[in-house]
């Protein structure tokens, strides 16, 4: 097993990008859950019935981080 704790910061993106590259040229057998295309489909109907909105991705990080303990 390969021990990552070793790794640069860069050599671990690198190795995150090769694994990602390879699991996507495997798209046709990978399918998404159930689940989401529900959540999708929920997601959808909020937006139309104006019970949800869009926030920039910025938006986005910092109520997460202000979210954690």
């Amino acid at each position: 097993m390969l021990n990552i704790e070793n790794l640069t910061r860069t050599e671990k993106l690198r190795m995150m990008e090769e694994i990602w590259d390879d699991l996507s040229h495997d798209s046709e057998t990978l399918s998404s859950p159930e689940w989401h295309a529900q959540a999708l489909k929920d997601t959808e109907r909020a937006l139309a019935e104006n019970r949800t909105h869009f926030v920039s991705w910025d938006a986005a990080k910092k109520m997460l981080r202000n979210s954690t303990p």
